[in-house]
């Protein structure tokens, strides 16, 4: 076909938003205010973060955790949650979800003295050396 180039455009048209990446409320209240599900995702995500580097690692990671399993809790339930909304909402509840399962089992099974016994760690630190309690 003549005329037509087989480089790429310089700008990117055509890609649209998210479902569900309106802001929470309107444009009538603060920023952080009108994007209330990832401030408070953030927020908690810091403070858990915080009380990971100034006290007890296990207490700030279940926050750290939590915060993302509320993001995915949001972003399930909400229908506009702002920019807590990067991909499709089964993408964003899943990855958010898997994350924060994730840190708070790994938290809760974290050494020295688990919250959270599983034989079967027991059985492989058995194999590689290491005596059962």
């Amino acid at each position: 076909m003549p005329g037509r180039s087989r480089r790429r455009p310089v700008k990117t048209t055509g890609t649209l938003p998210p479902e569900g990446s309106a802001a929470a409320l309107d444009r009538s209240h603060p920023l952080p205010v009108r994007q209330w599900p990832i401030t408070l995702v953030l927020g908690l995500a810091v403070v858990g973060l915080g009380v990971t580097w100034f006290g007890d690692f296990k207490y700030g990671l279940l926050l750290t955790g939590a915060a993302l399993l509320v993001g995915a809790a949001l972003r399930l339930v909400l229908p506009e949650v702002g920019m807590l909304a990067v991909r499709s909402r089964f993408t964003d509840v899943t990855v958010l979800g898997f994350l924060g399962a994730v840190i708070v089992l790994l938290t809760l099974i974290a050494q020295p003295d688990p919250w959270l016994r599983l034989s079967v760690l027991d059985n492989m630190g058995h194999l590689i050396g290491r005596q059962r309690r």
